[in-house]
């Protein structure tokens, strides 16, 4: 099962995701809870192992910065959870990178926008974001492309969400402690999905 670990702001992140080797790693740059500038970003890439691909994650940002954080190589992939219309997300894709775009579900017709998005992948999530709580996780049997599940995602219930056969899991606040990435918590989720 593909693991992206989002929500990275610190070196002590960095060396764990060194260790466990998830297949994407999150930078936030929105909202305030996990948000890091672009010089931490860089930082952190610099030290993050090269296979691991680094998603940036935005909400209605100027495509200018975009753009330039996917020039520097900080990011190879970017994730869209604001606004975004069909215009705004094929700009993004000019920039050759995989295309995430994220959707809040509370109903059928959620998923259904979410199926037609022109987005390389599409990520479900509760609310705008970062909510640490799921939605009603029935709704994915209506869906018939791969898509990233988020939300209220931890040690607990993360056999639940396999059976649900995402495309990847996305996990944040669920391997926090505090509200800081605790390592613990991720060797678990990560071996779990694992298989191990």
């Amino acid at each position: 099962m593909r693991v992206k670990l989002c929500g990275i702001r610190s070196f002590d992140d960095v060396d764990i995701l060194n260790e466990v080797h998830p297949d994407y790693a999150g930078f936030v740059f929105a909202g305030a809870k996990h948000r890091i500038d672009d010089d931490t970003a860089a930082a952190l890439r610099s030290r993050l192992d090269d296979i691991i691909p680094v998603v940036g994650v935005f909400q209605d940002e100027p495509l200018e910065h975009i753009a330039a954080l996917v020039r520097s190589g900080t990011i190879q992939a970017v994730q869209l959870h604001g606004h975004e219309d069909v215009a705004g997300i094929e700009a993004v894709k000019e920039l050759r990178v995989p295309v995430i775009k994220a959707f809040s579900i509370g109903g059928y017709r959620d998923i259904e926008r979410a199926a037609e998005s022109p987005a390389d992948y599409i990520l479900l999530d509760h609310g705008s974001g970062g909510s640490g709580t799921s939605f009603d996780w029935s709704l994915v049997t209506k869906i018939d492309r791969p898509f990233f599940l988020a939300g209220g995602l931890s040690v607990s219930n993360i056999r639940d969400a396999i059976k649900l056969n995402p495309y990847a899991l996305d996990v944040s606040s669920g391997v926090e402690t505090n509200g800081r990435k605790d390592a613990k918590k991720i060797r678990q989720f990560m071996k779990i999905a694992g298989g191990r």
